[in-house]
């Protein structure tokens, strides 16, 4: 089933990037860089694919950063699978450097624990927004560039 996902999205373009990357971005086990090679290879424009790539991606985290914000721990359990332990974690990270813990959003598992407690602690919104973005952005930007050089 996930194959045929990652299909759908693929033959839905810059489309089925952004919403590839959306998933990747929130709580949900799923891997945009998939489609974003599928589409490399397909002959999509590495530009449309960064920019709805990166788009995606934050407006995932910031889903994240939302129920985060709703600060009831047991809902973040319920709906983001986030054990206690990793949200401990995650709250001593962004507790430690606040916004900039954005900065490693990027990374699958982890992103998700650090962008759901950057919420429930309510880093500065704008500060993380712009993290979350760099972040995410270089990731996608040394995935093109290392298929280009492939």
């Amino acid at each position: 089933m996930l194959e045929s996902l990652q299909q759908l999205l693929i033959e839905n373009g810059a489309l089925g990037m952004f919403l590839a990357a959306f998933l990747a971005g929130s709580f949900l086990p799923f891997s945009s860089e998939v489609v974003m090679v599928g589409l490399l290879t397909a002959g999509t424009p590495a530009t449309g694919l960064l920019i709805w790539g990166t788009l995606g991606n934050v407006l995932g985290a910031l889903f994240n950063y939302g129920i985060g914000s709703l600060g009831k721990e047991e809902w973040i359990q319920q709906w983001t699978k986030v054990s206690p332990e990793k949200l401990e974690r995650g709250k001593r990270k962004v507790r430690k450097y606040g916004s900039w813990a954005g900065l490693l959003a990027w990374i699958p598992l982890l992103g998700s624990v650090i962008t759901v407690a950057m919420g429930y602690l309510r880093t500065n919104l704008l500060y993380s927004v712009f993290n979350i973005a760099v972040g995410k952005f270089a990731r996608y930007a040394i995935l093109i560039s290392a298929y280009k050089a492939l």
